[in-house]
């Protein structure tokens, strides 16, 4: 099997739960790359501080890191396997916001970083709730 063919593959019948991990993958590729591409976003969206270091390569840092979290969610999704799903649960309502939340408190891209940190569980709430449902 090609690997185009392996990432196309779709199983016929998809969960609403993994229908969701994989949108919620999209808007993760979507928020990275618009990271990557304008990391003046912080400034422009979420009124954050002026750059005053390299802080615009940090930003396509995280933009990167947060597609690449995307691209698994999208074809974790894809796959049907349940266990993206509540992995992704897991890691959204714990991880998340146990390293952004700080992060905020300590005046680093306080509104970008709340953002993240507190819309990233709800969908994860969201995920646990269509997942609870299957």
């Amino acid at each position: 099997m090609t690997i185009l063919k392996a990432l196309f593959e779709k199983p016929a019948n998809l969960s609403a739960a993994s229908r969701f991990t994989a949108l919620n993958g999209v808007l993760y590729i979507a928020s990275g790359l618009v990271l990557v591409v304008w990391p003046g976003i912080a400034q422009s969206i979420f009124m954050e501080s002026e750059f005053v270091g390299r802080e615009e390569a940090l930003l396509r840092v995280i933009g990167l890191t947060l597609g690449v979290i995307g691209w698994f969610y999208f074809f974790g999704g894809r796959s049907g396997a349940g266990q993206i799903v509540a992995a992704s649960v897991v890691d959204r309502l714990i991880f998340v916001p146990a390293v952004l939340i700080p992060i905020a408190l300590m005046g680093v891209f306080p509104k970008l970083m709340f953002a993240f940190g507190l819309m990233d569980p709800a969908l994860a709430i969201v995920a646990w709730i269509l997942f609870r449902k299957q």
